[in-house]
């Protein structure tokens, strides 16, 4: 497929860049008035129209999209699309003024969607969580990490990590899987935490490791949650079984994850709504990437992250959606980018950048997707006519989006 006439190819990074961390935040390559061919899946060359070769040999089709720009997808690092219902019901409970972690605490939150979630067959997880997949595609996310942690027993934590390599075999873009069984304590551990740590790393990891079920492990590493001791102790426990640490960090105070995150080489530490100054100290110059998810902050009305912080101290940070049921009901990246520019007032080449190339580093799919570089992945979306890159974000609420190319074809699932 050759594309013509691109008002703007943005992302066009080198391909020895595959994160960018602090200041170089920034700089976002753009190629104006360009040319991009694609083939067998791959992005095979770009360049400016003044310069197009005049004969390209063995041409699918060409299209000419004036006015238009051409991003590289979104990658979304972090998402739970896999669940059984929706929470709607805590929804009028925000609004009357409960809280997230009073609604918890009232049975709601992460327990509501585990009762439910034991109820369900595979296969309506998958047909549910399909449909959500779909939607994101066509917003133009291109690739995804999906994490469990709605099972919170053996069986069903299985359950939902065989759905996501069912999601992974399904679709055509890049898909990670995070074991999260340390989400919440199941309401029988609620005063014998030693015993559901015991039954993830005993029964749980061995069964994951056998099956090739997940990519990382993830802890939710809170307050009320997993203190930073047992975060440790599941990680270490992880580790044997060679799955990669993440960790939901900070989320509702500063509880040390960060650091537990940073000292475990962790590939990213997730949230960061509260990110004092040993947080910051700790993401200075390290490769443990800060994810912001700054949709959740805009759902339940939490602080959003500290993402000029971040970057002052030369900290990689990435954006993804956090797509759940209780805390982010979306899956909408031109929206989290939006919310980049608006809320973490990031500029648009910084909301880009963490949205795409960094997001892609998140998930260590930065040498297949995340930007426009030759040998690629051709995953890319192509937008309708803008006059501006920041008018993207600008126009929160009205996709942007009018094509979805991934692995140079033009998706219509």
């Amino acid at each position: 497929m050759l594309i013509t006439n691109i008002k703007a190819l943005v992302g066009v990074h080198p391909k020895e860049k595959l994160f960018l961390r602090g200041s170089e935040l920034k700089q976002l390559p753009i190629l104006e008035n360009a040319w991009l061919l694609l083939e067998d899946g791959l992005i095979k060359d770009f360049g400016s129209m003044s310069e197009m070769p005049s004969q390209i040999s063995n041409l699918n089709s060409q299209i000419s999209v004036e006015g238009r720009f051409v991003f590289p997808s979104w990658c979304d690092s972090h998402t739970h699309i896999v669940f059984a219902a929706p929470r709607e019901e805590e929804f009028a409970l925000k609004i009357a003024g409960k809280t997230y972690e009073e609604i918890a605490a009232a049975g709601g939150g992460i327990l509501n969607s585990a009762n439910k979630l034991q109820k369900a067959t595979e296969d309506e997880l998958f047909e549910s969580a399909s449909i959500r997949l779909k939607d994101m595609i066509k917003q133009g996310t291109g690739a995804v990490e999906i994490k469990s942690g709605y099972g919170l027993t053996v069986e069903s934590e299985l359950k939902m990590l065989r759905v996501i390599k069912r999601l992974k075999q399904a679709f055509p873009i890049p898909i990670k899987a995070s074991l999260l069984a340390a989400h919440a304590y199941p309401t029988e551990y609620k005063n014998n935490h030693q015993a559901y740590i015991d039954l993830i790393i005993n029964e749980l990891l061995p069964k994951v490791s056998a099956e090739n079920l997940a990519d990382y492990i993830d802890v939710f590493c809170e307050k009320g949650f997993f203190s930073t001791e047992e975060t440790a102790q599941i990680l270490t426990a992880a580790a044997n079984y060679g799955l990669k640490p993440k960790i939901h960090a900070n989320q509702l105070s500063s509880s040390g994850a960060v650091e537990l995150g940073v000292k475990h080489d962790a590939v990213s530490v997730d949230h960061l709504e509260e990110t004092d100054a040993h947080a910051l100290q700790a993401l200075s110059n390290s490769n443990t990437i800060a994810t912001l998810l700054p949709s959740c902050s805009f759902y339940i009305n939490i602080p959003f992250a500290n993402a000029k912080g971040l970057i002052n101290n030369n900290a990689i940070i990435a954006l993804a959606s956090d797509y759940n049921p209780g805390s982010t009901p979306s899956g909408n990246m031109n929206f989290v980018v939006s919310l980049g520019c608006i809320k973490l007032k990031m500029t648009a080449e910084q909301a880009v950048n963490a949205a795409t190339l960094n997001g892609a580093a998140a998930m260590e799919l930065n040498d297949e997707v995340g930007s426009i570089t030759i040998g690629k992945k051709a995953n890319l979306f192509i937008t309708r006519p803008m006059t501006s890159l920041a008018y993207l974000p600008y126009s929160f609420g009205q996709s942007q989006i009018e094509t979805v190319i991934l692995n140079g074809e033009i998706y219509n699932g």
